[in-house]
């Protein structure tokens, strides 16, 4: 795209050992918030589908401290809170919180955001997940393996087309027992 650098594309996301991808399902602590917000301050901006920007949205930001929430969790969202933030939907009119609403074809409008945004952009959930790595978009998949098997809840990459085969470059481990695992697409 004309010769210029983009950002990288960073994908996390939470889940138990058997895969299953829903937030309730594993228990958040302090440690778990600073891993997260260190992401969010490596990226230059996030990028959300509506789903998970309205779930952040009603858990960070600052009109959401009207509940009580640990003392720890306030770096974290504080920096979800700062962040700008584009938001993957064809159903909303608007957003705020420091958004933007991304429409058209998803390619496009990643690879522009990829491109104002040298520094990279972080990405989070499930179903936009799915299509940015249909499109060969995601530069880096981190996935934090909680020990606790659900049983059930949404699995990850649900009707991928094809394989996305992958290449360990980082590991490390929370002291809750949650491995850290970060791939590149091999």
């Amino acid at each position: 795209m004309g010769g210029l650098r983009m950002g990288p594309l960073r994908y996390s996301i939470n889940l138990t050992v058997d895969g299953c991808s829903d937030h309730l399902a594993v228990e958040p602590d302090e440690e778990l918030h600073r891993h997260h917000m260190e992401n969010l301050t490596r990226a230059d901006a996030l990028l959300f589908g509506r789903v998970i920007y309205e779930m952040m949205e009603q858990a960070w930001r600052p009109s959401a401290a009207a509940v009580s929430r640990p003392e720890w969790t306030e770096p974290f969202a504080r920096t979800i809170d700062a962040a700008k933030k584009y938001v993957v939907s064809s159903t909303l009119e608007r957003v705020d919180w420091n958004a933007e609403l991304v429409r058209g074809d998803l390619r496009t409008a990643v690879e522009q955001i990829k491109e104002r945004c040298p520094g990279g952009v972080f990405v989070s959930g499930v179903q936009l997940p799915t299509a940015l790595a249909e499109l060969g978009l995601i530069d880096e998949y981190e996935f934090v393996v909680h020990p606790r098997i659900a049983g059930r809840g949404p699995r990850l990459f649900e009707g991928l087309a094809k394989h996305v085969d992958l290449k360990l470059v980082g590991r490390s481990e929370l002291a809750s027992g949650a491995a850290v695992m970060r791939y590149a697409p091999a």
